[in-house]
């Protein structure tokens, strides 16, 4: 008897895409990453020592959406990176235009407007943590999804908040057990000194625009402030000798930044004046800064398959800033506002941190070693286990289980391999009694208590 033709679905040549295929169609998205298990408890490690330095010194916390009206990054630049390039946009059906955020500050003095914080007793003090989303090339230590610990001073022009927020990101930092750290900062002056100083650079680079490419010479035309902070191979023979903006300074911005280095001096904060840090967005004025290890773990070639990104070579990887920030006096009128708010923050990239500091994040205050291990044997024990572990719950006993499990061997094994000190035991009998199987496990002793006076038995003793 002749074979059936097969089914096309099932021929070979005419197959669905194989499983290998579509686990890379299905894989994370590129420079981005799930987070799981001891990863996720690092993350969430830092940001609880983080708050909690920032609550100390009187932050509040703000949390704000992670699509944002593309309106909202007007007041970062035209022609920075972030605009032309780095952005995640997208038009619903009603027409509106949003993006995932790619920055935090932006989006949290919208919210001081919106939200009538303004209304509350000046300045305000924030802070946030949260995902931001940058289409750039992804590199060890910076993801297109980057995570990030901020605080943003609003309200204030004073000299002592510039220096509070470096305070506090050093401080975080000095928490997680980063010491050799150095600070980078330069002064970007008020408007009536970015005047002055963009007249100076349009001057010098004019020298030598025929040098430079078409997206340069639109710089100089526009921004010529951004050539400095460009990557722009035919901008950088020309850096160094540019103008610096401390020399063009006077008035209050002048005296601004002499205070802000009088602070830093009093506080013993190590420091460096780098006339060629503009950062890479145009709402900064005055103080900018970046937080640098003076000794940045070298780090193998290869991929990172975690982060779905290469790694950096080993020949020596440019250290990375591990936080930064700056002023902002200005950044308010392109969100609406009728005058100029005075603010200045900073922001710790902690992605980066923790491929430097892993080892000495904190485990979060929620994860507790397990000291007793629920064991139970049948159908029955099984329909009164979850009232016991609860009253473990209540005793602040962390408690492992494995409620899917069904024999003895298996479950007294899993408890050993893990270590846990004390083990329930709730079998059949146990169930008819009432009662259930205490069992320590460092000295086999073991003993059978009333359920009803489960809670005191823990908290006299295991509890302990």
């Amino acid at each position: 008897m002749p074979r059936a033709k097969a089914h096309p679905q099932e021929n070979e040549s005419e197959e669905t895409p194989s499983v290998e295929k579509k686990t890379l169609e299905t894989r994370t998205p590129k420079g981005m990453r799930d987070i799981v298990g001891a990863d996720f408890f690092a993350y969430q490690g830092f940001y609880e020592r983080a708050a909690e330095v920032a609550l100390y010194y009187g932050f509040q916390p703000i949390e704000t959406p992670i699509l944002e009206r593309e309106e909202v990054f007007g007041g970062i630049g035209e022609y920075t990176d972030i605009i032309e390039k780095e952005m995640y946009r997208l038009k619903t059906k009603g027409g509106d235009r949003l993006v995932l955020r790619p920055e935090g500050t932006a989006p949290i003095l919208r919210a001081y407007l919106e939200t009538g914080l303004q209304s509350q007793p000046q300045p305000t003090l924030l802070y946030y943590y949260g995902p931001f989303f940058r289409h750039e090339n992804p590199q060890r230590g910076r993801l297109r999804e980057l995570r990030q610990f901020g605080l943003e001073v609003i309200g204030t022009e004073k000299s002592i908040a510039d220096t509070l927020v470096i305070k506090l990101l050093l401080l975080i930092l000095g928490e997680v057990g980063l010491k050799n750290l150095t600070v980078e900062l330069n002064t970007l002056g008020d408007k009536e000194c970015h005047l002055v100083y963009r007249k100076a650079l349009t001057t010098y680079f004019r020298k030598f625009e025929s040098k430079l490419s078409t997206h340069a010479r639109e710089l100089l035309k526009r921004n010529p402030i951004r050539l400095l902070d460009s990557k722009d191979p035919t901008v950088e023979p020309f850096k160094a000798d540019a103008p610096e903006a401390i020399d063009h300074l006077f008035g209050p911005a002048k005296q601004h930044f002499k205070e802000v280095l009088e602070y830093l001096e009093s506080m013993e904060i190590p420091y460096k004046i780098n006339s060629r840090l503009v950062r890479g967005l145009d709402y900064y004025s005055r103080t900018v800064f970046e937080i640098f290890e003076d000794t940045p773990a070298e780090v193998e070639g290869g991929e990172d398959k975690k982060m779905n990104v290469p790694a950096s070579p080993a020949s020596g990887p440019a250290p990375l800033a591990l936080a930064s920030g700056g002023r902002y006096d200005y950044l308010s009128r392109t969100l609406g506002s009728k005058k100029n708010i005075a603010a200045v923050g900073g922001a710790i990239g902690v992605d980066r941190v923790l491929e430097v500091a892993r080892a000495n994040i904190p485990p979060p205050r929620i994860v507790k070693k397990p000291r007793a291990f629920f064991i139970q044997l049948g159908f029955d024990a099984k329909l009164k286990s979850i009232p016991i572990i609860e009253s473990l719950r209540q005793a602040k006993v962390p408690v492992k289980q494995s409620l899917s499990k069904d024999t003895l061997s298996v479950q007294l094994a899993m408890a050993e391999r893990l270590g846990i000190p004390w083990v329930l035991i709730l079998g059949q009998k146990e169930v008819i009694d009432n009662t259930i199987i205490i069992r320590n496990m460092d000295t086999r002793s073991q003993e059978t208590v009333a359920i009803a006076g489960l809670s005191d038995y823990i908290k006299q003793k295991i509890a302990r």
